[in-house]
């Protein structure tokens, strides 16, 4: 069986995140919103820590994919989008899930395979859904998804309803066929959609720079489809949620698709089967210290919102989540009258007739 462990990547050169650009003060976002943002990090992290502590107590079975230190990313889109624009993701869809508005408890309970779950309990952690809020699935097949994030796309344009698809994945994604194919036809169809790059620096266990000819995998490669470089950091919850402004307005206005890389660094394994102990130590570090929440904090201090104001955000979506948890517990395993639902065929033949 393959051991992550077994992989040293010590000596490589590590990447270590840019300087903090302060110029993000002066971005026009008032107070209310940057507080917004900032309750919207609180909750993906307060939400995947409790869910690291329940798989710890065996109560989340299988495994799970954590955002721990890229809130950011989903927290700036979820926070620039309309209520009925669709989201795809990958099986990292925690916190796209919940920033979409998908209320906590049921994603907590989907988590730990309850009937009172999202998808009562069949979906588990890997395959999020409500379509109800805009989030169209989180996908394990990597790449697949792209390409249906297109369809959803098109589906808006022929009906002319001006929503917007943003599709999120990461950068092991751009060395997958369907990244290409999912580009140029949206690009040629001229299709409302956006693709978000979440480069976290690792295809799984793999450093992305090490099997990858651009330094940048996503964006060095917009031109050959005739899209604008666009790199944002993903750890700064205003430069993305500008920047999703930015490029969802170009879609709904029918300016096409746009390709964004937001970069960033998970602070764990790349699931909980994965002490990460293959990435060099001051490259954690660094990044650490560029922990998008406490950076976030520090800024609002700046611009006037007090420690009051920003501890009565933690302990509220701390007693929520808190709220949640006990919600999940409550909920029974699903039975056997779920066994038969939900699925596309019964095995026979008469479905195709």
């Amino acid at each position: 069986m393959f051991d992550p462990e077994l992989m040293d990547y010590a000596n490589r050169e590590p990447r270590l995140p840019e300087p903090v650009d302060e110029g993000n003060a002066d971005l026009g976002i008032d107070l209310e919103q940057r507080l917004d943002l900032y309750e919207r990090q609180q909750v993906l992290r307060q939400f995947e820590k409790r869910a690291y502590d329940m798989f710890l107590q065996n109560l989340v079975k299988g495994t799970s994919h954590l955002s721990l230190g890229m809130e950011a990313v989903s927290a700036g889109f979820g926070a620039a989008m309309r209520q009925d624009d669709y989201t795809f993701a990958t099986y990292r869809g925690h916190a796209h899930t919940l920033s979409r508005g998908v209320p906590l408890g049921p994603v907590m309970a989907e988590l730990l395979g309850r009937e009172n779950g999202l998808l009562k309990g069949k979906g588990g952690s890997m395959h999020l859904t409500s379509v109800e809020h805009g989030m169209m699935g989180s996908y394990a097949i990597i790449g697949a998804h792209l390409t249906m994030a297109n369809g959803a796309a098109w589906s808006s344009q022929i009906r002319g309803t001006d929503q917007v698809t943003v599709c999120f994945f990461g950068d092991g994604t751009t060395n997958i066929g369907a990244f290409h194919e999912a580009l140029n036809f949206a690009v040629i169809w001229d299709l409302p959609v956006v693709f978000v790059c979440e480069n976290n620096l690792y295809m799984e266990y793999t450093p992305i720079d090490l099997i990858t000819a651009v330094p940048n995998p996503a964006a060095d490669r917009a031109s050959a489809y005739g899209l604008p470089r666009i790199i944002v950091d993903g750890n700064d919850a205003d430069a993305v949620y500008m920047t999703a402004l930015d490029v969802i307005a170009k879609a709904r206005s029918g300016g096409g698709p746009s390709l964004v890389e937001a970069v960033t660094y998970r602070e764990q394994g790349h699931s909980r089967a994965d002490p990460g102990k293959y990435r060099p130590k001051d490259e954690v570090a660094a990044w650490k210290a560029r922990d998008p929440i406490p950076m976030y904090h520090q800024r609002l201090l700046q611009l006037g919102a007090t420690e009051g104001d920003l501890a009565a955000i933690q302990q509220d979506v701390a007693r929520r989540v808190d709220e949640a948890t006990e919600f999940a517990k409550a909920g029974r395993h699903p039975g056997e009258e779920h066994l038969m639902s939900d699925v596309w065929a019964d095995g026979g033949s008469a479905w195709r007739n």
